[in-house]
């Protein structure tokens, strides 16, 4: 990519290569890990001079990544009542009824839109990977198996009329094709219709250091300035912004067509922030890059002083971040023994690249091994009141980021 997906700028700087690395995303059957070939991309960051979106330089194909995809929004507690609970505010804020139709795009197993059923409002999930889609349709959750797009929308909107709302969580940094999305949601969205997006927040990633943030997934590592811009082109703005944080930082922008309402105080504010802090400088990439690589020697340093004391290390949690963290420690079985994770689908597979075997977390209290590694690191108070027997019993949690603790 030699264009500002946002902008179309040829002005970007790469500040950070994480090297080569798996999709983060494609857990291994022991059968796929037999084969010889395991397909690798780029994986470098850069900023935009012209707008100040930052965005990876290398673009994997969508399907590549999302027509089978082993993520579940439901398996962690604390995003399905965030989920439930966003679905209960937009009603509430909305005054959203039976008649109104919400869409959510890339709706994962259908966790979100499940409150809004509960709230007797129409819903319908857009969702790239079949094997989620099902779930979805299993629990009663109407999904349509497709990419978003303006033909996608094109077809929704004749089967269904114009949506009261559409949603975006955790799924707009994934698109690449941002202008094909948005003239679909131009399209789609009612003339007062509301759009909300939530997505991790750049000044969250910066000043947390999460680097493993950063996979092939996300596109796009959004701040409100460049996404200003973008939606602005297509006829919509920012009318509230809200800070949160769930997925160790995230921003939950409220957009509307121009002239529909007043942006409110916050959206002023987190501009003026974003300035004063420097998202619109690269100097403020540089520095974060320095601190990640930091980072990354300091834990090396501590896994290697376990294993020189004869130590049992694993990890616990095999969210995407933990691909990006395990690769660019370059850490593998001699230094990990295994992973354990809620997620059946994860279970029995192998991480992407040094194929760490995936487990259920019950082996944790079989083993007891020495010192977990929270790979799930943003979700550390869920997983350590989980796991407060093994803590019990002598072991130890290492949280990774933002900076390396031993519980």
């Amino acid at each position: 990519m030699t264009d500002c997906i946002v902008c179309g700028s040829h002005d970007i700087e790469i500040f950070l290569d994480l090297g080569n690395m798996s999709l983060a995303n494609k857990f291994l059957t022991e059968a796929e890990c037999a084969e010889s070939t395991e397909a690798t991309y780029p994986l470098r960051v850069g900023f935009c001079a012209t707008c100040g979106h930052v965005q990876l330089a290398e673009h994997v194909a969508p399907p590549a990544m999302f027509d089978h995809y082993l993520y579940i929004s439901s398996m962690s507690e604390s995003l399905k009542a965030h989920l439930h609970g966003l679905a209960a505010t937009a009603v509430e804020r909305l005054g959203l009824t039976e008649t109104s139709l919400v869409v959510d795009l890339g709706s994962n197993d259908g966790t979100l839109l499940e409150g809004f059923l509960r709230a007797g409002v129409r819903t319908l999930g857009i969702e790239p990977a079949t094997n989620l889609a099902e779930i979805a349709q299993a629990k009663g959750v109407a999904t349509l198996t497709a990419y978003f797009g303006e033909a996608t929308a094109r077809t929704i909107r004749a089967e269904h009329g114009p949506a009261a709302l559409i949603t975006s969580t955790n799924s707009f940094p994934h698109i690449p094709a941002l202008r094909d999305f948005l003239r679909g949601v131009d399209l789609l969205l009612a003339d007062d219709g509301t759009m909300i997006i939530e997505a991790h927040y750049l000044r969250d990633l910066l000043e947390q250091n999460a680097f493993d943030t950063i996979y092939h997934e996300h596109v796009s590592y959004w701040a409100l300035g460049p996404m200003t811009r973008l939606f602005r082109e297509f006829g919509m703005e920012p009318v509230r912004v809200e800070r949160l944080p769930i997925h160790h930082g995230q921003i939950r922008v409220t957009l509307r067509r121009i002239g529909q309402q007043t942006p409110d105080a916050s959206v002023t504010q987190i501009l003026a922030e974003e300035k004063t802090i420097g998202l619109d400088r690269i100097e403020t990439y540089r520095t974060f890059a320095d601190h990640a690589r930091a980072l990354r020697d300091s834990l090396l340093a501590i896994l290697a002083e376990f294993k020189a004391q004869g130590k049992r290390v694993v990890g616990y949690g095999a969210p995407a971040k933990s691909s990006t963290l395990i690769t660019f420690l370059q850490l593998d079985r001699s230094t990990i023994d295994y992973i354990a994770d809620k997620s059946p689908l994860k279970q029995g597979r192998y991480s992407p690249g040094v194929h760490i075997p995936i487990v259920a977390p019950d082996r944790l209290l079989a083993d007891q091994p020495d010192y977990a590694l929270l790979l799930a690191w943003n979700f550390a108070e869920e997983i350590m009141g989980e796991q407060a027997e093994y803590h019990r019993r002598g072991g130890k949690f290492v949280i990774p980021v933002p900076r390396v603790r031993i519980v």
